[in-house]
């Protein structure tokens, strides 16, 4: 007879949050009946858990018996919003990046029609990117800022080709020795957050560099989407091939 696969940390408070969270989709709050059809609860379970989180202020009871959620909820997000910092989850996953790939790894934010280097992180070497924390860059220039465009809603075949593989590619855009994979990072709702970009020169950027390459940058992206709150899923393989690129030719 095949085991329930149990869930990880505490059950009642596993009980608890997906009673929260099945008010994602009710305006009106939510009856008892509703609560346990959404959660596969009992009654008597629901009952106890809502006094509980009705003491700290996660929900609130009407007079009419629904259920709704309370201020907390909203204070913490506030708290949320105003401690976040890409930074925290992003540097060790850029870390990891540099450390395989041996290239330049940045993270680019949209303002505007410009996109800003928000963080890079770079690996010592004779010939590199040279990107500044800072700097202010062309939008329609580059993969990182194709990316920013694509998930803002920008129109056009080649954005529908970015949102559909999750990745974009540079080549000689920014200048003659410039190359970039460039990929989204989500927050909850899968609402765009920045971008994550590997830039390296372009004579380094060949057919067998992109094919290994492509996969690390992905994952990075993962990492960090499942670190803020987004839908990692559309990071795994296998990934689109999106367009032909003109590699360099090694020599």
């Amino acid at each position: 007879m095949a085991t329930k696969k149990e869930e990880p940390g505490v059950a009642a408070v596993n009980r608890a949050l997906s009673i929260l969270l099945a008010f994602e989709k009710s305006v009106e709050g939510m009856t008892l009946a509703e609560i346990s059809t959404a959660t596969g609860l009992y009654h008597s379970t629901i009952l106890r858990l809502c006094e509980s989180l009705e003491h700290a202020g996660f929900i609130n009871r009407l007079d009419d018996g629904r259920f709704m959620l309370g201020a907390t909820p909203f204070y913490l997000g506030m708290l949320y919003q105003e401690t976040f910092r890409i930074w925290d989850y992003a540097a060790p996953v850029l870390r990891m990046l540099v450390r395989d790939t041996k290239e330049t790894v940045a993270i680019y934010i949209r303002e505007g029609n410009d996109r800003i280097c928000l963080h890079r992180m770079v690996q010592p070497r004779a010939v590199r990117m040279h990107v500044r924390e800072g700097e202010r860059v062309e939008l329609d220039k580059g993969a990182a800022g194709k990316v920013l465009l694509a998930f803002s809603g920008e129109k056009g075949e080649r954005f529908d080709i970015i949102r559909q593989s999750y990745y974009s590619v540079s080549l000689s855009e920014r200048g003659s020795e410039a190359a970039a994979i460039a990929c989204p990072i989500f927050g909850p709702k899968q609402k765009l957050i920045c971008s994550i970009s590997l830039g390296m020169p372009v004579f380094r950027f060949d057919r067998k560099i992109f094919k290994e390459f492509l996969p690390k940058v992905m994952e990075a992206a993962a990492a960090i989407t499942k670190k803020c709150g987004g839908d990692h899923s559309v990071f795994l393989p296998p990934y689109r091939h999106i367009a032909k690129v003109k590699f360099a030719s090694k020599k």
